[in-house]
Formats: structure tokens, sequence, C-alpha cells
């Protein structure tokens, strides 16, 4: 037995000296990469500035020590800050001579993400300069981006995805039934479609006309851009979509003009090599989107002492952050509100750009933030720029802001409120044999448990509750967008509309993007130079490292790479039991087949 403690003692001593090591190296392998990263301090002559169209892309970059260890292309995540610093930067930069854009495994982003991406691409071509693109297979996303190219190049044994756009709504209702679970909702808003998926068992008449509503019109935007850049009529793009291009010989690309050549993968570097005027593919050099963005921020910001501030607000709106192993961004609103007292104090910040990328969530964060908006208001210029989605509670925190702007393709509005209170009396009780007596020293002491259902008295206390926070969240959008209460609630009802739509209908001033919400900041401040500083500050790559290594957020990478389109089906089913108190959130997940 000595002998087998003995034994057992080694073993485990020597596990923990080889995790030592391992841990060491992969710290030392992670700082050769940041160092490798801050060493490039300049553009080499004659480069190309390579997009790598794989992985997903966030509204900001994140170092990911995992992904760039291991090399694993699925988990990679680029922050479409980075694409379009680069981008710019390589519009005006002598050396950079052109940009290469591969099409790789591509899980893609949302409308607003891409069409930001696509009309920068297309600024950069006013510089005379070029673009390549290449692709094994094009997903709808990438090929979109891809059709601002002079050159678009497809393997012969390769697809392009060209089939239009789709949205899918997974309803619960019959499964909750058979588990004995019934969702008790209270909301405001006929369009207010989030509780519809644990209501219903298909869309409503009404969910139905605003999804095809924003779908025709992104799908608009979408081919009268490649219509533009390629030539093609928009019906004769439509025809093709109905043709089911994925499955179609790559023969039929080239002759429909979608593409260019049909070549393999080792025909791209001569053909670039042509088009920068040089001999061979050795006489010239790459740089990647991360590298250019460095050097692009790692010079110097002014010397006015002006500050704009761009404030990033992504993801749910809670109240305090969950510990979970969902790693996804979230806008917590103790956080978010300390952050811009500091900016509202804060001299040297002139103006503030709140870039705002948010499908809601909990009403109460949605106000305390809208209130610090207003503070800030009082003493200088806030401008909203909307990303991919401000809706609801995204909208919620916009509304009181000097100026809006969005992308066409933004989802926003769903100005509507709602409430779910789960009922799983009848899986206790019935089903599992759990039963419960309680004990109360007032009417509603066990309000909102889980075994049993409402009484008719706090149904209706319940409603009330949800009926006075619509009133205050369309009276908070009355007041900002300067219109009487009464339109609020005509264009409300929870109905989500494009940035194209709400432009038409005052919900947004302006159709645009960062840039020009920067532009637009200074201009409201009346200053005519500034430093643009973002904030909150980026998590190091330690930082990141250490997160990492507590498994959460690589095993969240993971089981979104294994559920891919299912993965925001699983969260929001698991997210249900967070949802307390009113939610102004999104209708649902919003999912586009791009």
């Amino acid at each position: 037995m000595k002998q087998f403690f003995k034994y057992v003692c080694a073993t485990v001593v020597g596990i923990f000296v080889v995790v030592v090591i391992l841990s060491i190296l992969s710290i030392l392998s992670l700082a050769g990469m940041a160092s490798m990263g801050n060493s490039l301090t300049s553009v080499k002559d004659n480069s190309v500035l390579v997009v790598q169209l794989q992985g997903t892309i966030n509204e900001r970059s994140e170092e990911n020590p995992f992904a760039e260890l291991f090399g694993n292309s699925a988990l990679t995540e680029q922050g479409l800050d980075d694409i379009l610093a680069a981008i710019e930067r390589a519009k005006t930069e002598p050396k950079v001579k052109g940009i290469y854009l591969e099409a790789g495994t591509f899980a893609g982003a949302m409308p607003a993400t891409l069409q930001a991406i696509r009309k920068a691409l297309v600024d950069f071509k006013q510089s005379g300069k070029f673009i390549v693109a290449y692709g094994d297979q094009y997903t709808q996303g990438s090929y979109y981006l891809c059709s601002t190219a002079d050159s678009i190049v497809v393997n012969p044994q390769g697809m392009i995805d060209w089939s239009g756009l789709s949205s899918t709504v997974t309803y619960y209702k019959d499964l909750l039934e058979k588990v004995g679970v019934e969702m008790q909702v209270v909301k405001v808003g006929t369009y207010k479609s989030a509780v519809e998926p644990f209501l219903l068992s298909e869309m409503s008449d009404a969910n139905r006309e605003q999804i095809e509503t924003y779908d025709r019109e992104i799908w608009g935007e979408m081919t009268k851009a490649v219509s533009k850049s390629r030539g093609i009529s928009v019906d004769k793009l439509n025809e093709l979509a109905d043709s089911m291009m994925m499955l179609q010989d790559a023969m039929l690309y080239k002759k429909e003009k979608l593409v260019d050549k049909l070549a393999y993968s080792d025909a791209v570097k001569p053909m670039i090599a042509h088009m920068m005027k040089v001999d061979s593919p050795d006489d010239y050099n790459t740089i990647s989107v991360k590298d250019l963005a460095g050097i692009a921020s790692s010079e110097p910001k002014g010397t006015s002492g002006n500050v704009v501030a761009v404030y990033y607000a992504v993801g749910d709106i809670v109240q305090e952050t969950t510990s979970d192993f969902n790693t996804e961004p979230q806008i917590v609103s103790k956080k978010v509100i300390t952050d811009l007292q500091k900016l509202a104090d804060d001299d040297d910040v002139k103006a503030v750009v709140l870039r705002v990328n948010s499908g809601g969530g909990s009403a109460y964060a949605s106000e305390q933030i809208w209130h610090e908006v207003m503070n800030i208001k009082a003493n200088k210029p806030i401008v909203v720029s909307m990303g991919d989605m401000a809706a609801s509670g995204g909208y919620y925190i916009s509304c009181a802001a000097d100026y809006i702007f969005a992308e066409p393709t933004t989802i926003t509005g769903s100005i509507g409120i709602f409430g779910m209170f789960p009922n799983a009396g009848e899986l206790l009780n019935d089903k599992l044999g759990v039963h419960f007596s309680t004990v109360k020293t007032n009417e509603f002491s066990d309000f909102g448990s889980i075994a049993r259902p409402f009484t008719e008295q706090e149904r209706a206390l319940a409603q009330r509750y949800i009926n006075n926070g619509y009133e205050l969240f369309t009276q908070r959008c009355a007041d900002g967008r300067q219109k009487k209460q009464s339109d609020i609630k005509q264009i409300g009802e929870g109905r989500v509309w494009t940035g194209l739509h709400a432009k038409q209908i005052g919900l947004v001033d302006e159709l645009g993007g960062l840039n020009e919400a920067i532009a637009k900041a200074k201009k409201l401040a009346k200053v005519d130079e500034a430093s643009v500083i973002n904030y909150p500050k980026k998590s190091t790559i330690f930082e990141n490292m250490m997160k990492e290594a507590q498994g959460n957020s690589y095993a969240d990478k993971q089981l979104k790479q294994t559920l891919g389109e299912y993965y925001p089906t699983f969260m929001q089913l698991k997210n249900v039991g967070q949802k307390t108190g009113a939610q102004a959130a999104l209708p649902y997940y919003l999912m586009f087949n791009l």
C-alpha cells in the first residue's frame, strides 16, 4: 500500500509539473505572438492588404489566444473596427497597392456589418487601387463583399451561394405543453413577437408582415449593390437566386458574370503580381488586417487636446453581468453608467458617439442608461451610430441623442415591452410528483411562483406594470425625437424596421456609419480637430488568456462552432429564466442565411 501511494503521489506531481510547463510555454508563445504583432512598425514596399473572410465578425476586435495558438480558423473572431481601419489606411498608404479578399470558412455577419465593410471597399476603389477576390466557396455574405473586386476568381470545382434571404423563427409551444410548462405572458405591441415562440406553433400574421418587409428591404439593398458592381440587372440577380446557384456548375458563374475567372488557388499570386506590375509573387509583400489596423491605431492622434469619445454598447442590456459560460458581449448598465459619467465629467471630451449594437434587454437597465445619455446631452453633444441592431432597449438608450445614424440595413425600432413568467405546475406536480405547500403573510407574497399559474388579479397587476413601462418607453422616444407620443405609438407596437425605413418615419436622422457619426459629433461640438478615442478599453491578450484558461470562453466558442445556426436557439431557451422584470428586447434572435 505504501508503494501504491508513492506511485500515485509521483504521478500527481508529474501531471502538475507537465501542466505548469505547458502553461509557461503557452504564455511564452502568446507573448511571442503579441511581440510579433507589436514589432511591425511600418508598411513594406509593394504591399497587398489581405482580408480573410473567415470566422465571424464582431463589433470590436479581441485577441483570441486559443484560436491563434492552435490555428483554428473556425474560432477566428475579427473586429469590424480593425477591418474598417485597415481598409481606410490602405486607401491612403502609398506602399499598399491593392486588396486581396480571400473567401474562407466565413460564418458571416449581420447585414449592417457587411454593408459597412462593402461601403469601405467601394470607397477604397476611388483611390485607383485594385481589389482581387478568390474563394473555393463563397457564402452569400462573402460574395456580397467580393462583388466589389475588379476580378473575382472561383475554384473550377467551387460554388457560390446566391439564393436570397430567409429568416427562421423557432417555436416551442408544443414542446412546453408536452413537458408541462406554460409561459404566462404580458406584453404591449401587436408586433412584439419576442414571446410568440412560447405561445404559438407558427408565425403570426403581424410577425410575418414585418419579417417579409425587412427581408425584402435588406435583399433589395444587396441586389442593388451587386448589380452596380457586376453590371447584372437586379431582375437577373433574382432569376439567378431562384436557380439555386450553389448547386450549379462553376462554368455558369462565369457565363452569368458572377465571376471573372475559374482558377485554382495557386493562380492567384501570379495574378496579383501581374496587377502590381512586378515580375513574380516574390516581388510583393502582404500585410494582414490586424497589422495594418495596428499601425493605424499607433499613429499620433493629434495635438489639439480635444477628444471625441466613441463608446461601444454591444450585446444584451442587463443590470449585472451573468457568470455562466456564455461569453457573448453584454451592456451591463452599472458599468456603462459609471463609464458615461466619467465621459460627461471629462472636460477634454468635447462630444460622445454612442455606438449601439444591441437587440435590447432589461427595460429597467435601459432606462438607467437613457438617464446617463441625458446627463451627457445637457453638457456636450452625443451622437448615436447604430450597428447591426439598435432595437427595443437598444433604441431606448439611443432615442435621446442629439443625432442618430443608422446603416440602411440596420435593424431598429421594436418599441414595445413584455414580461414572461413560467408556470411549471403541471411538470412539477403531475409529471415529476413534486408538490409544494406555501405559507405566506400577505396576498402576493408568492407572486411569480413557478409552481402555480397567475390569479386574475396577479395577471392584471402584471399587465398594468408592463403598460406603464410602455408608456414611459414611448414618452422617452417622443421627447428624444421631438414627436407626439401618439405618433411614436403608431410606429411602435413592437415593430421592427430597417434603417432605411426608420429614416422615412423619423426614428433616425441620417443613413451612415461610424465615420459619419464622428464627423457629425465634431461639427456639433464645433471642433475642427479632435482625437478619436474608443471606450471602454479593450482587454489585453493576457486578460483574455486568463478568461480562456477558465474554460468558459473556449467552451462557449466550441459550442457555438458545434451548434452553428442552432446556437442562438439554444441560448434563447437557456436564458429564459434570466429574463426577469419588464423586457425591451427584439422579437427573436435574428438569423439571416448570409
